[in-house]
């Protein structure tokens, strides 16, 4: 991946920029993840919080304790997460400029995957997130 990756929402009121080595990319298919961005699962790219740059208005939604979801007040758009414990905060791979630079490690929570799913690439697959 990248040393720096950028990205925003829809309507483009919210830009972003990560830069640094992510500590992972995966996809996450908890119920969690799949109510906040609206598909079966959340691929996304982790990154420590001070390494992670936005510009425009954002919103944020606890969707647990310690999980903040932030998106675009304007269009909607789910654009991160932030684990609060850690300040670690997940970029939406569908909110990168360039999407293709996503290159996925493993499959988390595959207990609460989509039945009509077929994961076939061969990645790891955790039940719940791996240790």
């Amino acid at each position: 991946m990248t040393n720096e990756i950028t990205g925003g929402c829809l309507c483009g009121s919210l830009r972003y920029r990560a830069t640094g080595t992510p500590l992972n990319a995966r996809i996450c298919h908890c119920r969690q993840c799949q109510k906040a961005v609206g598909a079966a699962f959340n691929a996304r790219i982790l990154y420590p919080a001070d390494q992670v740059y936005l510009d425009g208005p954002h919103k944020t939604h606890h969707s647990s304790a310690d999980l903040l979801r932030g998106y675009c007040p304007e269009c909607g758009t789910s654009v991160f997460s932030h684990r609060i414990s850690s300040d670690w905060i997940g970029i939406t791979v569908g909110s990168l400029d360039t999407p293709e630079v996503f290159k996925p490690e493993a499959h988390t929570w595959i207990s609460e995957k989509q039945p009509w799913l077929t994961i076939a690439d061969g990645l790891p697959q955790y039940q719940r997130m791996p240790s």
